[in-house]
């Protein structure tokens, strides 16, 4: 596969266990790799679930590169997912392994949910560059899943094979699969992982109870951690849940993933925007080795992940105001308390602007006002007020917001 690295999320493919075309999405950071990354999805559900979707947007916002992909049978995979089982879906997370080792780099993390998570720890030891592994509301054993099926199982184990009703979508599941979920035991692959491991889990977790946190935890050997995600349910469905168990992921990968590029002393030639195509309007920054959101708030159609444009421009002008303020101060022997300095953007006639000359007033346009106030702890300097004001006029940020710019704008291959 030739991986489109100027692309935020990818589509691809490539064979499962058993030569079935498994489809994949590869969320790609917006500037350098640090890390690649599997998640494998919940039982019976697909890579484009909002929980797989959010973490993995999550991690390539910092760096990490996820593949998720949907388990033979499933989504748009292809296969029969009747055939299938907890040891074909072990097979696959192999498979999806090589094949980013053969593509780019192979997994440093490996996240699952739910009976993903059971797959990732069961196959993590069979991925020898795994350096941690991640589940949320995983079951400490794969047999959990049976409970799933209710009066169906009678006839599962009867007649060979039943059709079961779950999350209101048919499936076929064959007594085989029963069978296998049965034989395989976490415990001992859970005590022999040898990686560190972070669990996430619901307490109010209706699909697959707490107490496996519990025992998935105590199995596990130092380093490991156990992280409460209070509200949530099974599925991670509020935007909320989803983004908090991603930021928790992120935060927690970083201690053991190779540390981003050191940024030199060179100027920063571009910002490069992306969209991530997840929500209307979300977009990562990279500025340098810094990766941040763009968003609009929900009320504007966003998802509220990160500033919106306007917010990135009062940014600038505040900071280029505190650090011109604080230039001058020890440039003069100054001592200048800490400097807090409040954006607000308004649109207003310019008739209406008071700060604006006569031309400018009755030019009967609107124009753009940002409104500047500048709060230094302790107060500022006795007779220096005027000064100070006057400094941070010269703001760079300021200067040019207040100055005709010229955009040049080039589309290119």
């Amino acid at each position: 596969m030739d991986i489109q690295l100027n692309a935020t999320t990818v589509k691809t493919s490539f064979p499962g266990h058993s030569g079935d075309t498994l489809a994949a999405r590869f969320d790609i950071p917006a500037g350098p790799i640090r890390a690649t990354a599997i998640f494998a999805h919940c039982f019976t559900c697909t890579k484009d679930i909002l929980a797989a979707k959010r973490i993995s947007t999550e991690l390539a916002r910092v760096g990490i590169a996820v593949l998720r992909f949907d388990f033979t049978g499933l989504g748009s995979s292809k296969g029969e997912f009747a055939h299938t089982n907890f040891s074909s879906n072990m097979k696959d997370l192999v498979i999806a392994a090589d094949y980013l080792r053969q593509n780019y780099a192979a997994p440093s993390l490996l996240i699952g949910h739910s009976l993903g998570g059971a797959a990732v720890l069961a196959a993590a030891g069979e991925v020898p560059q795994v350096k941690g592994v991640v589940t949320i509301g995983a079951p400490s054993d794969a047999e959990h899943v049976i409970h799933n099926f209710g009066t169906s199982l009678e006839d599962i184990e009867r007649d060979g094979k039943a059709e079961v009703s779950l999350a209101g979508r048919p499936f076929t599941i064959e007594k085989q699969f029963i069978d296998d979920v049965r034989s395989s035991k976490l415990t001992d692959q859970i005590a022999a992982l040898k990686r560190p491991l972070l669990v996430l889990h619901s307490p109010i977790d209706q699909t697959v109870g707490i107490e496996n946190a519990g025992e998935i935890f105590m199995a596990a050997k130092h380093p490991k951690s156990f992280v409460s995600l209070d509200t949530a349910d099974h599925l991670l469905t509020r935007g909320e849940d989803a983004a908090y168990a991603a930021s928790i992921i992120a935060g927690w990968a970083d201690r053991y993933l190779p540390a981003e590029a050191p940024r030199t002393d060179e100027p920063v030639e571009s910002v490069r925007v992306t969209e991530t195509r997840e929500g209307k309007f979300q977009q990562t920054v990279l500025a340098g080795k810094h990766r941040m959101f763009a968003d609009e708030p929900e009320s504007y159609g966003g998802m509220d992940s990160g500033p919106s444009p306007y917010d990135f421009l009062a940014t600038a002008l505040g900071a280029c105001t505190g650090m011109t303020l604080r230039i001058y101060a020890e440039h003069k022997g100054i001592e200048l308390g800490r400097v807090s300095v409040d954006v607000s953007h308004d649109k207003i006639h310019a008739q209406d602007c008071m700060e604006c000359d006569d031309a400018r007033r009755e030019s009967k346009t609107r124009i753009d006002r940002f409104t500047r106030n500048i709060t230094i702890e302790g107060g500022a300097p006795e007779g220096l007020e005027a000064k100070l004001l006057e400094i941070a006029d010269k703001c760079p940020v300021h200067k040019t917001l207040e100055a005709s710019s010229v955009v040049a704008t080039h589309i290119v291959d």
